[in-house]
């Protein structure tokens, strides 16, 4: 679970899993997850995908 709360928002955390958004939070405090490199991820995948 820690390993998800590094990788991911906690608000994403929270819906996937079905538990409250503080405790979501908690864990990625507890784990120094940065949701900002989640979101620089997606960003970055998003410019490499083909134009439809």
């Amino acid at each position: 679970m820690f390993q998800l709360a590094t990788e991911i928002p906690a608000a994403i955390l929270a819906r996937t899993l079905g538990i409250h958004t503080d405790v979501a939070v908690a864990w990625q405090r507890l784990s120094a997850g940065d949701w900002a490199n989640y979101a620089a991820e997606v960003s970055r995948r998003s410019r490499k995908a083909p134009a439809p």
